[in-house]
């Protein structure tokens, strides 16, 4: 069961993310690392405290067009296997984030042209690279594209599917920082439709129960913050699950 730290970036700070309401958002406070939101800092923690040495990346500046932190995402990638979800839907940016170190790059739905856009992607950057995340809000697709907006999760994979696709993210921004728990149902359903992809769920984690009811799912990991900066998920769960 992979458990993957979040780093939410906004104007240069690690920020804390509640409902996808970023106009809101603020500096994340973690037990260890403090509540100045340092991107660094806190991949320090999760690496020498928790053991946890891969990360999801979000730049949100990137993602709503007020900016991007490329040098903080080359930074954590000299630390840790980065995955950077920066509002990619084109190759040129892609094979940018993999030049500043980023292993795997996030294609969200949020911010994706079309099924088009994914194609060209899977075609142009290396195996393995692309990472599709289903971006939902109340269990409904997040998307400018209007044949995908709104569809649930199972219709928008089925439209979205590709078989250079190897990874997925499941993320209900509604449930980020709720501590609501997750659709781990919806998990079981997609996995079920389509078992030869790892699925990263996303999205209200709240204890390790979570992660187990996850694992039994058939999610091959979870995107976890709030439950990491509590230290309501610390070395002693995550030896647990390993």
């Amino acid at each position: 069961m992979r458990v993957v730290p979040v780093i939410d970036l906004k104007a240069g700070t690690a920020v804390h993310a509640v409902r996808g309401e970023r106009e809101r958002y603020r500096p994340v406070s973690n037990v260890s690392a403090g509540d100045d939101g340092d991107p660094l800092a806190l991949a320090r923690v999760f690496r020498s405290e928790l053991g946890l040495e891969e990360l999801y990346v979000a730049d949100l500046d990137a993602i709503t067009g007020e900016g991007e932190h490329r040098e903080t995402i080359g930074a954590l990638a000299r630390g840790a296997r980065v995955m950077v979800d920066a509002g990619v839907s084109e190759p040129e940016r892609a094979r940018a984030l993999l030049d500043l170190g980023a292993q795997r790059v996030i294609v969200g739905s949020e911010t994706l042209t079309g099924p088009e856009a994914l194609d060209r992607l899977l075609v142009e950057l290396p195996g393995g690279t692309v990472v599709l995340s289903l971006d939902l809000r109340d269990g409904g697709l997040l998307s400018p594209d209007p044949a995908l907006a709104g569809l649930s999760a199972l219709e928008a994979m089925a439209r979205l599917h590709r078989a250079g696709l190897r990874e997925a993210i499941v993320l209900d921004l509604a449930r980020v920082g709720t501590g609501a728990g997750l659709d781990v149902g919806l998990i079981a359903d997609l996995h079920a439709a389509f078992p030869e992809l790892e699925l990263l769920a996303g999205g209200g984690v709240r204890d390790a129960a979570d992660l187990r009811a996850l694992r039994d799912a058939g999610a091959a990991g979870a995107l976890v913050g709030t439950a990491l900066h509590t230290g309501v998920i610390g070395s002693r769960e995550l030896a647990e699950l390993r």
